[in-house]
C-alpha cells in the first residue's frame, strides 16, 4: 500500500517471452504465478503473499539500453547466488565484481537482458537490520 491505503505498488518488467521469463524469476525471487494475466501480462507475487508484485508484460520490442529502474539481491554469498541465477538463465554482466563502501556486487541480466544486481553488502549490514547468521 502506498499513500495511507490509496492504493499499491507494482513493479512492471517487460519481457519477450512470458513463459521463460515466468520461470526465471518465480525461481530467482521465490515467487508463484497469481494465475492472474493472459498473453501480455503474467502477474508474480511472493509465496507467502508478503511484498511487491513482479507483473510480466510480454512486449515485441527488442531492449536496446541500459534499465533506468532494476532490481538489487541482497545475499550472503555473492558467488553461489550469482552461481545459482546463471543456472536459471541469467547472464553475468560485470568481469569481476564492483565494490564501494563494503558492499560488493556483480550486474547480472536475466534472459531478455533487463539488469539486475547481485550484492553482498558489508558484513554487519544484517545485524544491523536485525537478521540473524
Amino acid at each position: 500500500m502506498y499513500l495511507e491505503g490509496r492504493g499499491e505498488v507494482v513493479l512492471v518488467l517487460d519481457c519477450s517471452d512470458l513463459d521463460r521469463s515466468t520461470e526465471f524469476w518465480t525461481e530467482v525471487l521465490g515467487y508463484v504465478w497469481s494465475g492472474v494475466g493472459g498473453n501480455t501480462y503474467r502477474s508474480l507475487v511472493p509465496a507467502n503473499n508478503v511484498g511487491i508484485e513482479l507483473l510480466l508484460q510480454r512486449v515485441v520490442d527488442v531492449k536496446r539500453t541500459k534499465n533506468r529502474l532494476h532490481l538489487d539481491l541482497r545475499t550472503r554469498d555473492l558467488a553461489s547466488e550469482v552461481a545459482r541465477l546463471c543456472g536459471l538463465g541469467g547472464i553475468v554482466l560485470t568481469r569481476e565484481p564492483l565494490a564501494e563502501d563494503g558492499w560488493v556486487w556483480h550486474v547480472l541480466a536475466d534472459p531478455d537482458g533487463n539488469e539486475l544486481c547481485v550484492l553482498q553488502p558489508p558484513d554487519d549490514y544484517w545485524a544491523l537490520l536485525g537478521y540473524r547468521a
